[in-house]
């Protein structure tokens, strides 16, 4: 029996490298409260695509590396990116049958419940309170939402990512 490498493991984890250079890409003032949760909407598309695949320890890893790239609490990202990838694990079935327009009101509460628990977390380690704005890269990611749907899942057709 030999051992292959899974097919297309190379494109996930370039997908996951590029939202994560696209969160800590330099933006003006202006821009930085619209910037979208790319590494979430990554971990969300690919826990639903291949659940048995990319889950909750996914979640946690790529969460560890955010938090190391971003400077905040170790942990804070991590718990919520494996709760997410918990929650969409649990759900994967339903939310690919859904079209593109109530995909998108679900990663909607699926991107706010992360940025709740990051809020819980700063919370608890006694940060301020972040300002209005901190609400807005939910918003950005469902308008979002449907372009990296349709671009992941022609990657993952076109690499044969299984």
């Amino acid at each position: 029996m030999t051992l292959t490498p899974r097919s297309g493991t190379t494109v996930i984890i370039i997908s996951f490298c590029i939202a994560l250079l696209l969160a800590i890409l330099p933006l003006p003032d202006w821009a930085q409260m619209l910037r979208p949760q790319w590494y979430t909407l990554v971990l969300i598309y690919w826990t639903m695509a291949l659940p048995q695949r990319v889950g909750v320890g996914v979640g946690w890893l790529v969460g560890i590396v955010v938090d190391v790239l971003s400077g905040t609490l170790l942990g804070q990202h991590a718990l919520s990116l494996a709760l997410i990838a918990y929650i969409t694990f649990e759900m994967h079935l339903r939310i690919r049958l859904f079209p593109l327009w109530q995909q998108s009101l679900t990663i909607l509460v699926l991107l706010l419940l992360e940025k709740l628990l990051s809020l819980w977390v700063m919370g608890a380690v006694g940060q301020p309170t972040p300002p209005l704005s901190y609400w807005f890269p939910p918003l950005i990611g469902m308008l979002l939402w449907p372009w990296i749907y349709i671009v992941l899942r022609d990657l993952r057709r076109k690499f044969q990512v299984s």
